[in-house]
């Protein structure tokens, strides 16, 4: 693909990292990537020196704007996913996706990829799900073609947060905290099945609305212990009451402003919520990686496992 130019907001995280390296192998012509993250690009600068790292706020105007002419497609991967302030998913999932889209516009760019998330068919309540819901109705409106990717839980290369974080703190220390009986569902995505998904949808224009969720179910308890697996710790698992839990939570965020963890994401954890699974390998053409094979691949490349972004 020498004669496309993708444009990948917020893309020095989990997502735009992973798939600035599979649009790159894959040869498309140029790769271009905004982030504020000072740190977390030049990661990426140094990992991936063909791409294209611009530092900005995409809620502020500047001269990011300009990366858009000759945008053949826009992959809208922005996000606030935690923290304890409102402000910030108002600034970094509305305004910044406002000012976003309000550049792409003039700039006649053909066709946009938006990932929202799948907490906008959850039961939850909190700042990333209501804004993430506004930020899908934004490019829902936005007059462009695009197509709206829902994932679930994502986990891979460069996960900062989530399971990341949980083979990290299996690294350090030797009892492993879980809530309540653990017995909580989820269906976590691999993130290179989803960027092979993304990579599909730029190649051929998909339109549309798709939940992306993990194939395989399993209980939190469980995934955690396939984590352990993986990364080969002997980190032992204890469950405490989930009161307790919150209350470690809420007491860990009194002196650090922005907490891998939060109360409001524990919410979120043992709601219990069954996401639509769909033939996204059918529909988009890719394969499947089957869950301990994808734990294998993130916990143990040799170059890229070892990759840890700031939060």
């Amino acid at each position: 693909m020498p004669d496309k130019k993708v444009v990948i907001t917020g893309g020095a995280g989990l997502v735009g990292q992973n798939l600035a390296y599979r649009l790159t192998c894959k040869g498309f012509g140029e790769v271009v990537v905004i982030d504020k993250h000072e740190h977390n690009a030049a990661i990426l600068r140094r990992l991936q020196p063909s791409v294209k790292v611009v530092v900005a706020d995409l809620a502020d105007e500047g001269d990011w704007e300009s990366e858009f002419d000759g945008c053949t497609a826009l992959v809208v991967a922005h996000a606030q996913i935690g923290g304890l302030d409102p402000e910030e998913f108002v600034r970094n999932n509305i305004r910044a996706t406002e000012r976003v889209l309000a550049a792409a516009r003039p700039a006649k760019v053909p066709y946009i990829v938006h990932l929202s998330s799948s907490v906008v068919n959850s039961q939850a309540v909190d700042n990333y799900t209501e804004t993430k819901k506004k930020q899908e109705a934004l490019v829902d409106a936005c007059g462009i073609k695009h197509v709206v990717l829902r994932p679930t839980l994502m986990f891979g290369w460069f996960d900062r947060k989530h399971l990341g974080w949980l083979a990290r703190f299996m690294g350090r220390a030797r009892v492993f905290p879980i809530p309540g009986s653990g017995r909580f569902p989820r269906q976590p995505l691999y993130v290179g099945d989803f960027c092979d998904i993304i990579v599909a949808s730029i190649e051929s224009e998909a339109t549309g609305t798709f939940n992306i969720t993990g194939r395989e179910t399993i209980d939190y308890i469980d995934l955690v212990r396939a984590v352990r697996e993986a990364v080969k710790s002997r980190t032992k698992l204890v469950k405490i009451p989930y009161s307790v839990f919150k209350a470690l939570l809420w007491c860990y965020a009194l002196i650090n402003s922005d907490p891998p963890f939060t109360t409001k994401q524990l919410k979120a954890l043992v709601t219990p919520d069954i996401f639509e699974v769909i033939d996204w390998p059918g529909i988009f053409g890719v394969r499947a990686t089957g869950l301990n094979e994808a734990l294998a691949e993130t916990y143990q490349d040799p170059t890229f496992s070892s990759v840890v972004l700031e939060f």
